[in-house]
């Protein structure tokens, strides 16, 4: 019996993973260590924990501090959608902050 691998990949395939971090106001981002760097320390810790099945978190990190998360619009998120390769699989993973 063979194991079923996690989104349809075969083993040893590599999935490049973004990170992208949001917080809905500005207030704390002036810190050293704030909101958006824990997300981002998050996703790349969960990222790494699948690094069995493949998953390379990309360097490039997409941060939006001070957005709404009500609509699409915030510019970083419209960036990271315009990187993503045309067939290209997304692996979207959200974090809930509360600061």
């Amino acid at each position: 019996m063979t194991r079923p691998m996690s989104l349809g990949t075969s083993r040893n395939a590599r999935v490049r993973c973004a990170t992208y971090t949001r917080k809905s106001s500005e207030e704390g981002l002036e810190q050293e260590f704030n909101s958006l760097l824990a997300q981002r320390e998050a996703c790349e810790a969960f990222i790494a924990s699948q690094r069995h099945e493949g998953w390379v978190c990309l360097r490039t990190g997409y941060d939006d501090g001070g957005f709404s998360g009500a609509t699409m619009g915030p510019p970083t998120l419209q960036r990271l959608l315009a990187d993503i390769t045309p067939g290209a699989s997304i692996l979207w993973s959200s974090i809930r902050s509360t600061g």
